[in-house]
């Protein structure tokens, strides 16, 4: 059994309802990297019944939320990913106390630019552009494990650039990217640069963007 199964079952049994549906979302995590995204909304929503019947003082519903959110959008839900969405983002309204800091943390920190990246996966650029420069302010002043965040925001930007066939979003916000992956040794932001390149087409062509890649495969190299 593995131990996100052992998770689920010692929750279950103890009816610990909260702990039950995060061992749940990470089930889900599973099947998105899997791109099993239908079998994760399933698995989503089993996590949003069980973490209804929590404590309300958590902050599990609004994570919950969160995930099924990206779950959404990668099936290309619009309505869908806003309604859950909505539902993170009422996480501003519970008490300081909503996050344990333990296996509970969400707290709605990210969630302009979770909201950017899910509108870049549906395809709409003019609401993630709006998202993700708001995200840009909030992350202005990024130092430490806030290079992640913003080097993920600028990742989402260039993504943009990418699908209006625009080199020169791509190139700025991607050199800035790669800065801060390098910055911080982050292995995500340069995961993220490297599902960037896969968006680049017929951009390949131009010389800064084929330097750009460039620059990607020596973050990706072991």
């Amino acid at each position: 059994m593995s131990q996100i199964a052992l998770a689920a079952s010692v929750s279950k049994d103890a009816q610990a309802y909260d702990l039950w549906a995060c061992a749940l979302v990470r089930h889900a995590y599973v099947d998105m990297s899997e791109h099993r995204y239908r079998h994760a909304a399933q698995m989503l929503g089993a996590a949003e019944r069980l973490a209804g019947r929590g404590d309300r003082n958590l902050s599990t519903r609004h994570w919950v939320a969160s995930v099924q959110a990206e779950a959404y959008a990668a099936l290309g839900d619009l309505d869908a990913c806003e309604h859950a969405m909505e539902r993170a983002e009422a996480v501003r309204d519970l008490s300081a106390d909503s996050v344990n800091g333990g296996w509970l943390r969400f707290d709605g920190a990210r969630l302009a630019e979770e909201r950017g990246s899910r509108y870049v996966q549906l395809g709409r650029l003019d609401l993630a552009e709006e998202a993700l420069e708001r995200a840009l302010a909030q992350t202005a002043l990024a130092t430490g494990q806030s290079y992640r965040r913003r080097g993920a925001v600028l990742t989402d930007m260039a993504a943009i650039g990418a699908k209006r066939r625009d080199a020169d979003q791509v190139v700025a916000y991607g050199k800035g990217a790669i800065s801060l992956a390098r910055a911080s040794g982050s292995g995500y932001v340069a995961r993220r640069l490297q599902g960037l390149c896969d968006e680049f087409g017929p951009l390949r062509r131009d010389h800064r963007v084929a330097e750009l890649g460039a620059e990607i495969a020596t973050l990706n190299a072991p």
